[in-house]
């Protein structure tokens, strides 16, 4: 197979390519479903989790910045059939870099721990945490410059606690789908 460098220096296969392509477009896809709940919320972040679990970190990462940087150019990929820099550079947009920020951690806690149960789940846990962290300080500088100040307490309010239990449950179901996706599929093999 045809090899090309990566962001680390390693080589990338045209299968890995392909594999990060797929998952790009996954996570988009799941950043269309959208699910009734108190307040609406996508599938955006099991697609996330649901990457760096099967790929791996390290190609899991360079498919979320994948699906960041299509949308950036302007692609419709994220929530809601959207794209462009205006996305993200607004209210929300913090959330959306929020994911290369979980992944790159995921990545960093698989490289230093393996990937056992124990591990991926922190990992996942951790990294949802740090979305929360940046996209909510993110959206508290862009809406109180484009409207009116907002305490961090209101942001989490309107951000963070409606979509924690939903997001608790995607990192659930990315833990019980990744394997059985994995033992299912041709991502198998190092990852």
């Amino acid at each position: 197979m045809k090899k090309q460098e990566n962001i680390s220096g390693r080589k990338l296969t045209t299968l890995d390519i392909v594999k990060i392509g797929i998952f790009a477009v996954i996570i988009a896809i799941c950043s269309w479903i959208s699910i009734p709940w108190t307040v609406p919320f996508t599938m955006q972040t099991y697609g996330v989790f649901l990457a760096v679990q099967i790929l791996g970190g390290r190609k899991g990462f360079l498919a979320v910045l994948v699906y960041i940087l299509l949308g950036a150019v302007g692609v419709p990929v994220f929530a809601g059939f959207t794209g462009g820099l205006g996305i993200l550079l607004g209210t929300t947009g913090g959330y959306i870099v929020g994911f290369l920020i979980a992944a790159l951690e995921m990545w960093m806690v698989e490289t230093a721990f393996g990937k056992g149960n124990i591990a991926r789940i922190a990992s996942m846990i951790f990294g949802l945490f740090l979305c929360y962290t940046f996209g909510t300080i993110w959206f508290v500088v862009v809406y109180s410059r484009a409207n009116r100040p907002v305490g961090i307490g209101t942001a989490l309010g309107w951000c963070v606690l409606p979509f924690l239990i939903p997001d608790l449950v995607k990192i659930a179901l990315a833990c019980v789908t990744a394997p059985r996706i994995l033992r299912l599929s041709a991502f198998t093999g190092e990852m």
